[in-house]
């Protein structure tokens, strides 16, 4: 299926229905279940490895999830190099409002590593009017700023901000990235907009992550925690010897699957 997306391209997504017969045996007084939309990690797409079988992991236990396609990924419209942490977020609220429209209010938010950035950003705006329904957040191997990944792509190709475009390898596949992407990522201040998170939030990291430093999760918990008037203590699953893609361990994906099910039955459903 197609959507429009935030920047005016068709976005590809994948609708991972909830197990009917589960919800078919429950009493007529128990809470609709969660509603979840699943962003993706910079450069890649739904149907990467992890997010797929999460996502339908969740769904066989009662959670209706959408995942997609950021603009200029997967099957989406539009050029990836055009890309940048602002239309991340303007794709992220076109998915929501596409998921409300084809499943119902959207109760939680997931994202992976930059996916994970961008939900958070989403969610620490939602007491702007960003959403009203939101109940909780879930993150893998997010990220606390935007800043370092613009540092490490400028690291890895000077080119970017000398001459206004260059190149990076990231999983084997030749990318290239503009200057502008580099600046809008700079311009975002992360750390105060999770201070406005106002729900249930669950942090998975590894301490072993080579891609997003463990510290990034502890900053999050931090900024979370210590936000004021905030109702929630965050909650952090240290995936110990797991990678940034959950691609070396095979039990680490249904455990993560089990415990964000969990999660969400808990703080998201709807009432």
């Amino acid at each position: 299926m197609s959507f429009l997306g935030g920047n005016g391209y068709q976005l590809a997504g994948i609708v991972d229905p909830p197990n009917q017969s589960e919800e078919d045996n429950q009493p007529d007084h128990v809470d609709a279940p969660p509603v979840a939309v699943f962003s993706h990690c910079f450069t890649c797409n739904k149907d990467l490895k992890a997010i797929v079988r999460i996502s339908r992991a969740l769904a066989a236990q009662g959670i209706a999830v959408l995942r997609y396609d950021m603009t200029g990924l997967g099957g989406s419209g539009g050029d990836f190099a055009e890309t940048n942490f602002s239309t991340n977020q303007k794709d992220l609220s076109a998915a929501i409002r596409f998921a409300e429209s084809e499943l119902g209010p959207v109760t939680a938010l997931i994202g992976h590593s930059f996916g994970g950035a961008v939900s958070l950003a989403h969610a620490g705006q939602a007491s702007d009017g960003n959403s009203e329904t939101l109940k909780a957040v879930i993150t893998l191997a997010s990220p606390s700023d935007t800043q370092h990944l613009a540092t490490l792509l400028s690291r890895r190709d000077p080119d970017i901000e000398k001459l206004g475009r260059g190149s990076v390898t990231i999983g084997g596949i030749r990318w290239e990235i503009t200057e502008q992407m580099l600046r809008d990522f700079r311009s975002h201040d992360l750390p105060n907009m999770i201070t406005g998170i106002k729900a249930a939030t669950l942090l998975f990291h590894s301490p072993t992550d080579e891609t997003v430093n463990f510290d990034h999760a502890l900053r999050i918990m931090g900024l979370i925690q210590n936000a004021p008037n905030n109702p929630w203590f965050p909650s952090l699953i240290a995936l110990h010897g797991a990678d940034h893609l959950l691609v070396k361990a095979s039990e680490d994906i249904p455990f993560v699957a089990d415990s964000a099910a969990t999660f969400l039955h808990r703080y998201a459903s709807q009432t």
